[in-house]
């Protein structure tokens, strides 16, 4: 509005001026005499100065009396001290010490196989038999000799407490009895070999090799067995963070397939960095009572790696930086009534970040009126208006 009136204003003087002057300046470059005509531009210039002087003062009144000045509307919030959990978000997989493929103890075949698939059960319950080749009916033997040497050495024993005989007709009966004992022992170990039994409680997952299968020690898988109670995961943590995760931290973990988050901790924290790619391993209690969750599934990890209860967060949009890489932002001062504030730049330092917001550790107190929207179309001492819905 002001701008129109003033060039209203300039075009009437030019035209006044114009219409006044005109056949006189014509008349003086007809005449063709410099001094004239430079006597008459500066009777010109000197009206010039006039009206611009005038306009100044009309500009001054306008400014005064017009109340819809072009002052920039921007949107403000309130900074205040909140709770800033930052999390380091990684992936892992669930696994768990108690799953094993069980394989026999001893060579032969696989006679007879007691559990199936999806079977609960329990440490130390038998699972399978392998035939022992005849070792049983050598065992038989065995016991009966062993019973003659028990019955020989007793005897000999008596004889030797009441004097009679010799010493090393009882020391050759004890040697025998304890012989036959050692042999009884060993080849009742090979035959409990062919028992094969449970690890631990837990659940047959698989069942591997069919009854009557030829089966050889240590490398025949028979079954697999698992237990979903002890679950954990496991992932490389990189080394910068070796003395933010530690052992206790509170880590949230997400199962995309399934759903569903829980909130639990870390277990365990390496103290080894792995040279090859500079990381450590954590490990993460998984509760699992539904049994919902399997081994090699695969997890969101968010791990509470830094805590600051007194923290000022802002959006990261309303940071800008300078040539010199100093960061500031814009704060509203001495706001009135009209909601019309005074803009002033304030050079901060940050910290951490967080999806949108960052942590502003310097230069910016609880109660602060930052610039939101418009930040980037201000300048600092300028006047704006605060338009918050």
């Amino acid at each position: 509005m002001k701008h129109i009136i003033t060039l209203s204003f300039l075009a009437i003087l030019l035209a006044s001026c114009n219409g006044d002057k005109k056949n006189t300046v014509e008349k003086v470059l007809e005449k063709n005499d410099l001094k004239e005509i430079r006597t008459k531009r500066a009777e010109l210039v000197s009206e010039q100065d006039a009206i611009h002087t005038k306009i100044k003062l009309l500009d001054d009144r306008i400014k005064t009396l017009d109340t819809t000045q072009n002052i920039p509307l921007i949107t403000t919030f309130i900074a205040k001290q909140e709770v800033f959990n930052h999390v380091l978000e990684l992936q892992g997989n669930v696994t768990t010490k108690n799953l094993l493929t069980i394989t026999p103890e001893f060579n032969g075949i696989l006679t007879n196989m007691y559990v199936k698939e999806g079977q609960r059960v329990y440490k130390g319950q038998t699972l399978a038999k392998i035939d022992d080749g005849g070792l049983s009916q050598q065992l038989a033997q065995y016991k009966i000799q062993a019973n003659l040497a028990k019955t020989t050495f007793e005897r000999q024993k008596r004889l030797w407490d009441q004097k009679i005989g010799s010493e090393i007709q009882f020391l050759q009966a004890k040697s025998n009895y304890e012989s036959q004992q050692q042999a009884i022992n060993q080849l009742q170990k090979q035959i409990n070999k062919t028992t094969v039994v449970a690890p631990f409680s837990g659940t047959i997952d698989d069942i591997i090799t069919e009854k009557g299968s030829v089966v050889a020690a240590g490398q025949t898988p028979l079954m697999q067995i698992v237990n979903l109670d002890n679950m954990y995961i496991e992932t490389d943590v990189p080394e910068n963070y070796v003395a933010d995760i530690t052992k206790g931290k509170d880590v949230t973990v997400e199962f995309p397939i399934l759903g569903k988050s829980i909130n639990t901790k870390i277990r365990q924290a390496g103290d080894i960095i792995n040279p090859a790619n500079r990381t450590f391993k954590v490990e993460i209690d998984v509760p699992n009572k539904d049994k919902s969750i399997k081994p090699n599934l695969t997890a969101r990890l968010k791990i509470n790696d830094y805590t600051n209860p007194e923290a000022i967060l802002v959006p990261q949009s309303i940071i800008s930086e300078n040539a010199e890489g100093e960061q500031y932002v814009y704060v509203v001062n001495d706001k009135k009534e009209n909601n019309q504030g005074v803009v002033s730049k304030v050079f901060v330092k940050t910290g951490r970040t967080q999806g949108d917001v960052i942590e502003v550790l310097e230069n910016i107190e609880s109660g602060a009126e930052l610039i939101k929207e418009g930040a980037r179309s201000v300048k600092d001492g300028q006047t704006v208006k605060v338009k918050n819905d």
